[in-house]
């Protein structure tokens, strides 16, 4: 059998790490009961992901709690303007203002009462009148003796908001399986929810393999290169709800064994990158031999490995998954981005499972070896055409940092013209 045709075909690899990859995960699921400031507070950290809810979560109390203006205006009685014209306008005195957060009196027949946006509706009062609509159109000095009129009717329930017409107590705020973001915590919050069951977030061990590399902000020796894959898989892994401890090993199979013995309890999956080809000093790929390597018809990302392995100390061993990208920093995101981002993000809820995608004329012609898949980086141009952003080359970091498509060019096809439509995935 040739090299090319020994090649497993990308879509065989997503399903097979699928298979590995997403019970693994879901039989690892655990859940917390926490309130929704300790949700905030992990949604500080940029590595923990975000949080997805378990169980149906319902308000403690009305929102609006109770009725409130929807503007600043006048609180009144809508009969007491019901034979208000602009020729007969209706004069009601003036009583107590009622700003946000005070509890008003009654308001009796025949008066009216400032009152501010989101402030209560005095009892008795069933419309609010804008204060650009009353004559004079702003509000006397507090404690003056004033009248305002009005020339036109206002209907029951004008600019009044209902406790209640938003949720009512009881009511699911965020169903089961929504990722908490900014506007869930928000009504979580108003709603007077103090606890809510959230699925902890899985914990991946991912390594980063090579005797060049060094971590960020420490000087470079001869030869050696910063641990760019570290810092994109780690931010990668984040958006779809995993939190990540991260290590960097040399090329030396006892230091990869030590990491892997000195793994976290909860780790879920392992995660590497480089070590995978079939050259010397392929750590990944010369310690974990249960495990398989091999070729995938892609490009970048050929490279690839997947299996299951030992991690922990050897009285408390456990089988977790493990997925091997390739070293190049290119063919690292974009394995990530193909194989495993799509199943992370269905089991942790925490992002969409799939790429926003199109489709579009190519800006330019595109060559493609025939036997691979090719992921190339683009990005649209003014007139909505595809336009390549750099070379195939897996070592082109800053131009994948400067895409914002991965662009599809599927086995079987060698050339394509300028125009040409093509697949695409956004990736931000």
């Amino acid at each position: 059998m040739d090299h090319e045709s020994s090649r497993r075909p990308l879509a065989d690899h997503a399903r097979a790490l699928a298979t590995l990859v997403g019970p693994a995960l879901a039989s690892a699921r655990r859940t917390l009961s926490v309130a929704p400031s300790a949700v905030l507070s992990a949604a500080r950290d940029a590595a923990s992901g975000p949080r997805v809810l378990v169980t149906d979560a319902a308000a403690a109390t009305h929102l609006p709690g109770f009725d409130n203006s929807q503007m600043d205006g006048y609180a009144v009685r809508a009969a007491d303007l019901a034979g208000a014209t602009p020729s007969d306008p209706v004069e009601l005195p003036v009583t107590a203002p009622v700003p946000a957060g005070t509890q008003p009196s009654p308001l009796g027949p025949g008066a009216a009462a400032p009152v501010m946006t989101g402030a209560p509706i005095p009892d008795g009062a069933d419309a609010v009148v804008k204060i650009e609509d009353a004559d004079p159109p702003a509000f006397p000095e507090p404690g003056a003796d004033a009248t305002v009129r009005f020339s036109t009717p206002v209907a029951p329930g004008a600019f009044v908001r209902r406790a209640g017409s938003d949720v009512a107590a009881g009511d699911v705020v965020v169903p089961a399986g929504t990722p908490l973001g900014p506007a869930q915590l928000g009504v979580l919050v108003a709603a007077g929810v103090t606890e809510v069951d959230v699925a902890e977030p899985p914990h991946v061990l991912l390594i980063s393999t090579g005797s060049e590399l060094v971590a960020a902000g420490e000087p470079l020796g001869p030869a050696q290169l910063y641990d760019a894959n570290g810092a994109m898989l780690t931010a990668a892994l984040a958006q779809v709800g995993v939190r990540t401890t991260h290590r960097v090993v040399p090329d030396d199979p006892a230091a990869l064994r030590a990491v892997l013995m000195d793994a976290p309890e909860d780790v879920a999956l392992v995660v590497t990158s480089g070590g995978v080809s079939a050259g010397a000093y392929e750590v990944v790929r010369q310690t974990l031999t249960d495990a398989w390597f091999g070729h995938v018809a892609v490009q970048p990302g050929g490279p690839q490995g997947l299996g299951t392995i030992a991690v922990g100390p050897v009285e408390a061993r456990r089988e977790v998954p493990l997925v091997a990208f390739p070293g190049n920093p290119v063919s690292a995101l974009v394995s990530f981005e193909l194989f495993l981002r799509p199943v992370l993000a269905t089991a942790t809820g925490a992002g969409p499972t799939l790429r926003p995608r199109g489709r579009g004329p190519l800006a330019e012609p595109v060559d493609s070896p025939a036997h691979l898949h090719q992921v190339r980086r683009g990005r649209l141009d003014a007139d909505g055409r595809v336009e390549m952003v750099g070379g195939p080359g897996s070592h082109l970091l800053a131009h994948l940092a400067a895409a914002t498509l991965l662009v599809h060019v599927p086995p079987g096809v060698a050339h394509l013209d300028e125009g040409d439509d093509v697949d695409y995935w956004e990736i931000r």
